[in-house]
């Protein structure tokens, strides 16, 4: 390459002091118009729309998304926590706010932090969709030479990451999935608070789960003092979080820094949720081994037992396990060692049969099915390939890159995908629009997560959850006592959380233990969650007509 000598002219500097004793001009008219106007071409503009919409003619925004990042932007100081409920498009919001920072000159520097499961996801978002040259952290990689980084939580936080993270200024630093920020105690709130940043994000559906005091930590990270101290805090307005819906005042200050935009608000529901009970019977050779696991009582606490037959209600290869697991420990327990052997010589799962028969009746359509366990997972992946039906396992130990040929299997051979509870969070399949529930979960929240994989931002067509349930066992107790009675598949899930706040309900999956943990038979069981789901409706009929207390003023 020709080398380039430039030569340093002095003249204006030894001339500039006769040119001030004899009251001459200092400097050339024409030469600071040509510098006035390329400061002015390069100058930011101040922050009045999203400059970066002209340079992403290609995505499809909607409303509420361009106004978020705009609030976010104008308002917040590009300091907020991005509330929306699931598939609404945070990811996008936040895309689109760190492309208008970069297009601004604003932003150079970003680390964003993810579950390991989401990382690649980012990578591909913000470098397909937005055009943002972001890289996921690999191994031996320089935190200090990479501009946009995408990493999970616990690499960053981990020696000797932490250190040389801690010590980089960042321009903008975003979480996402922050309600695990939300207890201050942790190391990653601990973490996530000494970054030095400028900007700063936080990505949530779920605020606030159980107490008010996670909002206020949530908030400390953004902006430390903007609601008091800890003490003053919790004098304030206490942990309960209905004390949020009665105080005004504490409501504006959290909408200072939260944009909450829901499917009532932004009009989304054009979309349906169609939600069918798939109810099933055990055979006679399995409503024995149930009876045999019901009347076990004497034997175990009333928590293992409940574990027991939610597991056999799943798959005989889910109780078989734990039972072998048990008898392991303590070899004296005769009846569980013959309730053991009776679960070995039973023929296949009636609820397997029946899964089989709907995906066959739905025909070649994308199917996701959601399991607790995982060795119901590897049940149904051979009972399937036993009947002539491709499918592909996905759970939270796979390594990023096997999740990501796990998804892509799924999209472009498999037609079903059979999902651990931990391996569906953040995977979002909009490209399926069906959906099992082979076994419901107790917490109401991550039914909704696993919902949210297929009804989300990006779903073009109807979506179709299946809920399968045993009669006459544990299961079918909790589909009709908890999720049918209270109508809970056709709400929106924030709902059942105002009602759980104001019954000072903190977990309701823990409830649901308790109530089972302390009766001494299942009528007794019965009785008291039909006692529970009738005072949940009872609430939720009070409060029908409220405004949801987290949605924007």
């Amino acid at each position: 390459m020709k080398s380039i000598h430039i030569e340093k002219d002095s003249t204006f500097i030894n001339e500039l002091e006769n040119r001030l004793e004899m009251n001459e001009p200092i400097s050339s008219w024409e030469l600071f118009s040509m510098a006035f106007h390329a400061e002015k071409t390069t100058m930011t503009p101040s922050f009045k729309g999203l400059r970066a919409l002209e340079f992403l003619p290609h995505v499809d925004f909607l409303n509420h998304q361009i106004s978020s990042a705009e609030q976010v932007i104008e308002q917040m100081n590009g300091r907020a926590i991005l509330a929306d409920e699931v598939g609404l498009g945070k990811t996008i919001e936040a895309g689109l706010i760190l492309k208008e920072y970069m297009i601004r000159g604003l932003v150079n520097k970003a680390l964003i932090l993810a579950p390991a499961s989401l990382v690649n996801q980012w990578e591909k978002e913000l470098n397909e969709k937005f055009y943002i040259p972001a890289v996921a952290y690999r191994k031996n990689m320089s935190w200090e030479q990479g501009n946009i980084i995408i990493s999970s939580m616990d690499t960053a936080k981990r020696s000797p990451h932490r250190d040389t993270i801690l010590n980089l200024d960042y321009d903008f630093v975003l979480v996402d999935e922050a309600h695990k920020l939300k207890n201050h105690k942790t190391k990653n709130f601990a973490f996530v608070r000494s970054l030095k940043k400028k900007y700063c994000l936080l990505l949530t559906a779920t605020p606030v789960q159980n107490q008010l005091v996670e909002i206020f930590n949530l908030v400390s990270i953004l902006k430390p003092g903007h609601l008091g101290n800890y003490d003053t805090f919790l004098k304030s307005y206490g942990k309960d979080r209905k004390n949020m819906k009665q105080d005004m005042y504490l409501k504006q200050l959290v909408q200072k820094v939260m944009v909450r935009n829901t499917r009532k608000d932004t009009g989304l529901n054009q979309i349906k949720r169609n939600i069918e009970t798939i109810w099933t019977e055990f055979s006679k050779e399995e409503k024995e081994v149930y009876e045999s696991l019901e009347d076990s009582s004497v034997y175990l606490p009333s928590f293992s037992k409940i574990t027991f037959l939610r597991e056999f209600c799943s798959s005989r290869e889910a109780c078989y396990l734990s039972l072998k697991k048990m008898l392991a420990e303590q070899p004296d327990l005769e009846g569980f060692q013959r309730i053991t052997e009776a679960i070995e010589q039973l023929p296949n799962h009636k609820k397997a049969e029946k899964a089989v028969e709907l995906i066959k009746e739905i025909g070649n359509e994308k199917i996701i099915i959601f399991t607790e366990y995982r060795a119901t997972q590897l049940y149904l992946q051979w009972y399937l390939q036993q009947n002539g039906i491709s499918s592909v396992p996905f759970r939270g130990g796979f390594k990023r890159g096997k999740k990501d040929w796990m998804r892509q299997l799924f999209r472009d051979h498999a037609q079903v995908l059979i999902a651990t509870e931990a391996g569906g969070e953040g995977i979002n399949l909009q490209f399926c629009n069906y959906m099992i529930n082979y076994d419901l979960p107790w917490n109401p929240m991550r039914l909704e997560q696993r919902i949210g994989r297929i009804h989300r931002y990006g779903q073009n067509k109807d979506v179709h959850i299946y809920n399968f349930a045993l009669k006459d066992t544990v299961e079918e107790h909790i589909m009709k006592l908890l999720y049918e009675k209270i109508n809970l598949f056709e709400q929106v899930i924030g709902h059942l959380d105002d009602i759980l706040a104001e019954l000072a309900i903190p977990d309701i999956e823990h409830e649901l233990q308790e109530i089972y943990s302390e009766s001494t038979t299942t009528g007794e069981a019965k009785v008291k969650l039909n006692n529970l789901s009738a005072i949940i409706q009872q609430t939720h009929d009070t409060n029908y007509e409220e405004e949801q207390y987290y949605g924007n003023t």
